[in-house]
């Protein structure tokens, strides 16, 4: 694939959001982009608004002229798109050159430096930190995002000054072994995708195999206490973080009247009164990652400092709609039991006393299936849980899977609600939560506009 030979690229799958990013990318280098995606959403029309030709039928007939020469298209698919896809089938029977989104962003990555946060968690915060803290820096960077930073309103950032890309590496579908990493982050190794990977040993030999794609110049920052182990190519520097041990760590934190601020201890010294913006505990970590990256690269102590106090966030992930002295509703992407955990210890920090209600709409069978016990157990660290159906994503249903699974499981004394995704605002109206979280990867985030105007009526 030559990028600078490519006119137009067509994308199956167009309204994902890192698929969305690549769009942007090809726009701006005057390419024509088209594509196909299921379902219209705010994502996709604002694509088109920048020039995206998207339709959503599956229907050869739609792919615009521009897009059917071999010698000059590049098809991009998503993994969750079947093989017996009408466009998918077309493409691949007229010999066009077809790649997954990771192996385009791989080739990117061996023309740039890039710069790869992978981990079961943690990874779209944690790279999109950093492209805030090296964007805003001297240094500068271009950035694939996994979300919509709250800072810009985008999910790819572009730089003419700097040849560090930050990546969001994603493991699902083995994707993160189409990158040639400068520097990567692994900030979690909890099992996940199991029906993509079969056991937990494949999962991690995966994250170990990504390890071995670092350049040798480069270097990897790990979170401790990870049950991988790394391999890396000689000349590859290994550095640890966590919040309060390793190569990188924070000390002297303060949580407190919503704000948390810590010192950055790293090799190259401590840089003093680091000031989160999103103030939620869980990004003491994420913030750590990120800094230690964005140092690495030659972000100055004061631009660390600002950086991290201006980073607004990225949609759904403790993305707060409402938050007054009466009352909190915020939105988290959360959809692992790990991360839900996390979700709930970091609310309950900031929360102290409150009332806390988890919204809950679990994502696939498959991880329904294999982790339902471990969900319950984490949403129990909330007072209120209200579970609504699987959003099935790309899958079929499973005989006996069901949101049930979780909720007969949720520990005594949690007040609970089984419902249909349909019956939500009417059951929030009712309940009018004090502190309400919205979790899940799914949909349920269309009602958050509804749910704002619910819990803004007057009492």
């Amino acid at each position: 694939m030559n990028v600078d030979t490519i006119r137009s690229v067509y994308f199956i799958g167009a309204g994902g959001i890192g698929m969305s990013a690549l769009e942007r990318y090809f726009l701006s280098k005057g390419k024509v982009v088209a594509g196909y995606d299921r379902t219209p959403s705010e994502l996709t029309k604002q694509l088109m608004r920048e020039g995206a030709l998207l339709h959503f039928e599956e229907n050869t007939d739609l792919i615009p002229e521009a897009c059917k020469d071999p010698a000059t298209t590049l098809v991009v698919y998503t993994p969750a798109i079947p093989p017996t896809h009408r466009e998918l089938t077309y493409f691949r029977e007229h010999g066009f050159e077809l790649h997954k989104r990771a192996q385009v962003l791989g080739v990117i990555t061996r023309s740039d430096r890039g710069l790869c946060v992978a981990g079961t968690h943690g990874k779209t915060t944690t790279s999109t930190m950093a492209a805030h803290l090296l964007y805003e820096s001297h240094v500068g960077c271009t950035a694939f995002l996994g979300g919509i930073s709250q800072n810009y309103g985008t999910n790819l950032l572009l730089s003419t000054r700097s040849d560090l890309v930050v990546i969001e590496a994603d493991e699902f579908d083995r994707s993160f072994h189409h990158l040639t990493p400068y520097m990567a982050v692994i900030t979690a190794t909890d099992p996940d995708h199991l029906d993509v990977y079969g056991t937990k040993e494949a999962y991690l030999e995966s994250f170990r195999h990504f390890t071995t794609l670092i350049r040798p110049d480069g270097c990897l920052i790990i979170h401790e206490g990870l049950e991988m182990h790394p391999d890396v190519a000689e000349g590859v520097t290994v550095y640890t973080y966590s919040r309060e041990h390793g190569d990188f760590h924070a000390e002297n934190i303060r949580i407190g009247g919503g704000d948390i601020t810590f010192d950055f201890v790293s090799p190259r010294g401590t840089v003093r009164d680091i000031s989160l913006g999103v103030p939620v505990s869980i990004n003491i970590d994420n913030s750590i990652a990120a800094m230690a990256l964005a140092q690495l690269n030659g972000a100055t102590d004061e631009e660390l400092r600002n950086g991290m106090a201006s980073y607004r966030g990225v949609e759904r992930r403790f993305d707060f709609k409402i938050r007054t002295p009466e009352r909190a509703f915020l939105t988290d992407y959360a959809h692992h039991p790990a991360e839900l955990r996390q979700s709930a210890l970091s609310i309950r920090e900031l929360y102290k006393g409150k009332k806390l209600t988890a919204l809950f709409q679990p994502h696939l069978y498959t991880r329904t299936r294999d982790f339902y016990a471990d969900f319950a157990e984490s949403l129990s660290l909330f007072d209120e849980v209200i579970l609504t159906d699987i959003y099935p994503a790309r899958e079929a249903p499973i005989e006996g899977v069901t949101s049930r699974l979780i909720y007969d499981r949720l520990a005594p004394g949690v007040e609970k609600t089984l419902c249909r995704k349909e019956e939500v605002p009417d059951i929030i109206r009712t309940k009018r939560p004090e502190v309400l979280v919205l979790l899940g990867a799914g949909d349920l985030d269309r009602y958050v506009p509804q749910l704002c105007d619910i819990l803004n009526e007057p009492c």
